[in-house]
């Protein structure tokens, strides 16, 4: 909106509005917009889910240091996306479908986080939407965005392939195009890394954290997508439409993360609940689609990688062995087990996300 009123059609008037061209000036006004609308709005949300009785319930088989979380107030992921979506629209040029597309995976996965939030709150327990239900509506979306990027994905002029190929970390050429193939793969990306975030969320400020971090990356690399000079030197696709919306979204994202995250952090003013956690996993999935950088989000998301293998091993491990790997599961739940205290494994798995975001974009020009 902002780059319509003031570069378009009011640069004539006073020149220094120019600035609103570049993607580098709104996306630090659109973290800066995200931000203040998340701490204005903070204590708002927070006493009206107060007011609702919207409060957290706590397994019964979880760690018993949780039990004092009861009655949080949760379902905050309603400000993180108010954030994100208000700031987005703001500062993004909104002739870019893309950022329609990534507005439409947050607001479809965190709708069916409120569902599953809604249900655990009106019948009083932990449990709300059955797990296969949350992965039929999961897929129903994210086939949906995966069909559309089959279609008309980003992809440089002189390479069409590029929209259904996927880039491997460390090596230039080996760039396998996925052809049909790239339907089901975006779909398990996008739900896969929509459910890792939701199995993260399980200590104060741990998984909008790690967001923070997987989102500076991905809001770097959408940015030197965008320059023709920067992405030829670096090899990497040029996409200016779909690198445009990566770089504004993830920078509204960020904002409103941290905004968040000072009502979230030890001990917590309110919770995301998955209403945040679902939408934030879905979003990131589509926007490491957007950047063409699927395999790169293994290893800058290698904490919610290692929070989904860690209740897969376990699974598995019982129910074929009877014996548990882990004392439980997810793994921040081990550390609590063994007796970390929950802030150290929350500044602790942030340490390790953030020395995975800068491995990540090392790779950018080891190559």
């Amino acid at each position: 909106m902002f780059y319509y009123l003031f570069f378009e059609l009011l640069t004539d008037v006073f020149s220094p509005f120019n600035v609103f061209r570049y993607i580098s000036f709104r996306a630090i006004y659109a973290t800066v917009t995200a931000l203040l609308i998340a701490l204005v709005f903070g204590p708002l949300v927070i006493r009206h889910l107060r007011q609702l009785k919207i409060g957290q319930y706590i397994q019964e088989d979880g760690p018993q240091s949780h039990v004092i979380k009861a009655g949080t107030p949760t379902m905050g992921g309603v400000l993180v996306i108010s954030s994100v979506l208000i700031s987005t629209l703001l500062w993004a040029r909104l002739d870019q479908p893309y950022i329609f597309l990534l507005a439409l995976s947050l607001l479809w996965f965190g709708g069916i986080g409120f569902l599953d939030d809604f249900l655990k709150i009106s019948r009083k327990q932990s449990l709300g939407l059955r797990g296969w239900h949350k992965i039929f509506l999961q897929t129903i979306g994210a086939l949906a965005i995966a069909f559309y990027l089959y279609h008309w994905g980003p992809a440089p002029k002189d390479d069409l392939a590029t929209r259904t190929s996927i880039i491997i970390p460390f090596f230039k050429q080996l760039r396998p195009n996925l052809e049909f193939l790239f339907i089901p793969f975006a779909t398990i990306v996008i739900v896969g890394t929509s459910n890792a975030v939701n199995l993260t969320d399980g200590l104060d400020g741990l998984a909008i954290g790690c967001t923070l971090f997987v989102a500076a990356t991905f809001g770097a690399l959408g940015y030197l997508t965008t320059h023709q000079q920067l992405a030829s030197y670096l090899d990497i696709a040029h996409l200016p439409a779909s690198g445009e919306a990566v770089a504004i979204f993830c920078a509204a994202l960020i904002g409103a993360g941290l905004g968040f995250l000072w009502y979230n952090c030890h001990p917590a003013q309110v919770m995301m609940g998955d209403t945040g956690s679902l939408a934030l996993g879905g979003a990131l999935g589509t926007v490491a689609i957007l950047a063409k950088a699927e395999i790169l989000l293994v290893l800058v998301g290698g904490i919610f990688v290692a929070e989904i293998l860690s209740v897969i091993i376990q699974v598995w491990s019982y129910r074929t062995r009877k014996k548990r790997v882990f004392k439980m599961s997810p793994l921040h739940h081990h550390f609590e087990q063994i007796g970390w205290k929950e802030s150290k494994i929350v500044i602790r798995f942030w340490i390790v996300a953030f020395i995975l975001m800068l491995m990540a974009l090392s790779t950018l020009k080891l190559r």
